[in-house]
């Protein structure tokens, strides 16, 4: 059914609720989607299935990279030599940090 309804930016009574009832309508249906969307994820992860991305770097290259940049190396040249961006240099450096003062 077609009722011919075109939203021109008047305000009749008609359109401004009629468009309302549709936003409605839409944020009702996003917000299913982002619930339905969560308990996807949480399942996934009580099945193993989402583990979220493995580390750039292993353990032993982590703690070579730490150990280096403690020794003063540029955090730029050891980025390149890693493989890995500089933010995830900083990245590595800031976890062994939070892990020696909490651990």
């Amino acid at each position: 059914m077609r009722l011919g309804y075109t939203f021109t930016g008047e305000d009749s009574p008609m359109a401004t609720l009629l468009l309302s009832v549709m936003g409605a309508f839409a944020e009702f249906e996003r917000a299913l989607i982002l619930e339905r969307q969560k308990e996807g994820i949480a399942a996934a992860k009580q099945r193993g299935a989402y583990t979220g991305r493995k580390p750039a770097l292993t353990p032993e290259q982590a703690g070579q990279l730490r150990e280096r940049a403690a020794a003063g190396e540029q955090k730029a040249a050891l980025a390149k030599e890693f493989g890995i961006s500089r933010e995830t240099v900083y990245s590595y450096l800031r976890t062994s940090s939070t892990a020696n003062v909490t651990g």
